[in-house]
């Protein structure tokens, strides 16, 4: 199943929903006040977000004044082309190999499954994959990360629950260095015990791989969970504060998100997204396609 198959199964609801508001707020045929409005409330309840949903409002407004939108099909085509058009003003990051990716987010947004998921996607395209486990202060996190490290059939560097995660990073860069490696996955903490400790932790690993393999091509990708709305959109603050972001992982669009929140995102910020998590399968990651997934929701 392809992405555009994948994305339209996980947004049935949310597509349904939009399609049903609009038909009964379109049911007078004018595009007045009060539609716009209505609308605006649709695409709040999406998840979009208030700002970014009266942007879009906004827009529609003015392509309403230069051309006539007859029906529920011209408005839902006109809505596309907006939402399409702020995703696109995100370009992707260009990808060359040696690839390292930092991968940054709070716990429990399903980081160390994604990085398993993301061996699985470089290692299908003939890619050599090396994971490191810089995870070393929450229990077992390196134990789950060489479990997904042994589907891959894919090496892995870690240390010890507590060791020094700059060293293991500062470890696993030499080692794909010596080994002309491809990929390079790093796992970080999602959570120290106050918000200065973890992103102090996280710019000393960054910090690693920039002085120490000056010609890979270096990512730090942020996972969010989709189903958690609008908070997604402050740990984006968050870690683009602390590493400097270059592109997202949205995971868990699987039929409980709403989706929006991309497009929040997409309109507050300068950082596409990357990649997408569409279940639980090895497989389930792919390359995130802004028309498709445009036209999954509307």
């Amino acid at each position: 199943m392809g992405f555009f198959s994948k994305i339209k199964e996980a947004f049935k609801k949310t597509k349904a929903a939009i399609d049903n508001k609009l038909m009964s707020i379109m049911s007078h045929g004018e595009l007045n006040d009060e539609f716009f409005d209505d609308l605006t409330d649709i695409l709040i309840s999406s998840d979009l977000g208030v700002e970014c949903a009266e942007e879009i409002v906004e827009k529609l407004r003015i392509t309403s004044r230069k051309i006539k939108l007859r029906n529920q099909d011209d408005v839902k085509q006109a809505l596309r082309d907006i939402m399409q058009e702020i995703l696109e003003n995100n370009p992707q990051p260009e990808i060359n190999y040696p690839l390292v990716l930092l991968i940054v987010g709070v716990n429990g947004v399903g980081k160390t499954t994604t990085i398993g998921k993301l061996a699985n996607f470089y290692k299908s395209q003939g890619k050599s994959v090396l994971l490191v486990a810089g995870d070393t202060f929450r229990a077992a996190a390196s134990e789950q990360l060489a479990i997904w490290a042994d589907k891959n059939n894919v090496k892995i560097v870690r240390n010890d629950d507590g060791a020094d995660p700059a060293s293991v990073v500062f470890d696993g860069v030499a080692s794909a260095k010596a080994k002309n490696t491809d990929v390079v996955i790093i796992d970080t903490a999602g959570r120290l015990h106050n918000k200065a400790n973890l992103m102090e932790e996280l710019k000393k690993v960054s910090k690693v791989v920039s002085s120490n393999w000056e010609n890979c091509c270096y990512q730090k990708l942020l996972v969010l969970d989709a189903t958690t709305g609008q908070n997604a959109i402050s740990q984006v603050e968050y870690f683009n504060e602390a590493v400097g972001i270059d592109g997202l992982i949205v995971t868990k669009l699987d039929g409980t998100a709403k989706g929006g929140v991309i497009l929040g995102i997409a309109e507050q910020y300068t950082v596409p997204v990357v990649f997408v998590g569409t279940g639980e399968k090895i497989d389930d990651i792919d390359t995130f396609d802004a028309k498709e997934f445009v036209e999954a929701i509307i």
